[in-house]
């Protein structure tokens, strides 16, 4: 059974950090999504596991890091100067083997996680 959890959540106000984790052993595309209250879910961040490649979503880059622990078990989102907008409820993602990935479209992937809710207040 697939699971992907989330954790890290929380509130902070605007300029602070956190970091979201999420256990996703076994894949090799993974990535974050976020949904804020009344929009559609959007993209974060995703990773390729094989080479470890990063790509970022315009709003968050420069702010936000995407990783893995040494295991690949985990996957982290470090969030840096946080902003009002960036409150969202957070998801980690997940892709089955095959196929063609498109890091950034939330349509790319098969499992996700069920979020970890992130405020920033002014």
């Amino acid at each position: 059974q697939v699971q992907l959890v989330e954790s890290g959540g929380g509130s902070v106000q605007a300029g602070g950090s956190l970091r979201l984790s999420c256990v996703a052993a076994g894949y090799a595309h993974v990535g974050w999504f976020r949904q804020p209250p009344g929009k559609g879910r959007e993209a974060v961040a995703a990773l390729y596991r094989g080479d470890g490649r990063t790509y970022y979503a315009d709003p968050v880059k420069g702010r936000f890091t995407i990783s893995q622990d040494n295991t690949r078990n985990h996957l982290y989102l470090q969030m840096n100067s946080l902003k009002p907008e960036d409150s969202a409820m957070y998801y980690c993602a997940a892709r089955r083997p095959g196929g063609v990935w498109s890091p950034l479209d939330p349509d790319s992937y098969d499992y996700w996680g069920q979020g970890t809710q992130v405020t920033v207040s002014s």
